[in-house]
């Protein structure tokens, strides 16, 4: 057999030599290989995300009448939503009263879990050293996790309530006369609830950012002179703002649609925006329910994009 015929049978031998030379493996570009780890969680998106997301924008613009939807393009659903609003002017309609109140509502509960969950990360990244101490106190904070939604706000019921154990021990006390009624089925119930169940997403964010802070850092601002104080505001909040950013876009996002919440903690009593939609769907009104949803959607996506205008989330990251 020739040499020319023997390297055509066996490209992997080396004239000359009877040993095999290894063929080289073939290399994907770091583009495809990208892709290909993106590409499961993208088919995810686009199915739960992005094709659901399309089909409420087309039902927005369809018709309806008491009992059946018509597939046909008409605006009747946004028409209905603000009906009456233009004759009101200056004064807000109901349903931007309902906005207004579900914005409200948005940013008391922004700036309480803000306030809270960023100093319960700051002690656990600067005041607890042990890594075994840190993970454990942070597992400590889902704790309320373990149960449903319902039941933990059924549970500021009893506390809450007319003759509750907050009102009992309160009159029992002498502080006050008679039972506070603002405790429950209010604003204030809404919030307190809103932010018991939400802090934690508030937390994880901003302590992720905290724990990822060189120390040295710290030390090198108290050297140069600088206050606690001063050190918080030039050094730790700057660096901590990816993760603030990222768990105010998660308080937001949730308290917006929220209507279970403030539905049962407000004794049915307070209007948002997640409630019209509930009303709405109860009431097979679907295009006007997938209108005020993409409403509500637009008013997010707005809120997010001023909020991500402030830090550039994945430079930081």
């Amino acid at each position: 057999m020739s040499e020319e015929v023997l390297q055509q049978a066996t490209p992997g031998l080396i004239p000359g030599s009877g040993t095999a030379r290894a063929a080289k493996p073939t290399r994907l570009s770091p583009s495809f290989i990208s892709w290909l780890q993106a590409g499961p969680m993208m088919l995810v998106f686009l199915a739960f995300f992005l094709i659901p997301l399309v089909f409420v924008v087309i039902v927005s613009f369809w018709d309806y009448n008491e009992y059946q939807l018509l597939p046909a393009f008409s605006g009747r659903g946004y028409t209905d939503t603000f009906e009456g609003c233009i004759a009101q002017l200056p004064d807000l309609c109901t349903i931007g009263k309902t906005y207004l109140m579900t914005l409200k509502l948005c940013f008391m509960v922004w700036a309480i879990t803000l306030f809270v969950g960023f100093w319960v990360a700051y002690f656990l990244a600067f005041h607890v050293k042990s890594k075994t101490w840190q993970m454990g106190l942070s597992l400590l904070c889902t704790i309320p996790f373990w149960t449903s939604n319902v039941i933990r706000m059924i549970a500021w019921i009893p506390l809450l309530g007319r003759n509750g154990l907050v009102n009992s021990g309160l009159v029992k006390t002498g502080l006050i006369n008679h039972p506070l009624e603002w405790l429950l089925f209010s604003e204030f119930s809404v919030v307190l609830a809103l932010v018991h169940l939400f802090t934690f997403f508030m937390v994880v964010p901003i302590f992720n950012s905290m724990v990822r802070i060189d120390k040295s850092l710290i030390e090198a601002a108290y050297d140069a002179g600088a206050t606690g104080f001063q050190t918080l505001v030039n050094v730790v909040i700057p660096l901590a703002k990816p993760g603030i950013v990222i768990g105010s876009i998660f308080v937001i996002t949730i308290v917006m649609g929220d209507f279970i919440t403030i539905g049962v903690m407000g004794g049915q009593q307070i209007a948002a925006a997640g409630k019209i939609i509930e009303t709405r769907v109860n009431a097979l009104q679907f295009p006007a329910a997938a209108a005020n949803a993409v409403i509500l959607l637009a008013i997010t996506f707005l809120i997010i994009t001023m909020m991500s205008r402030i830090v550039d989330i994945k430079k930081e990251l």
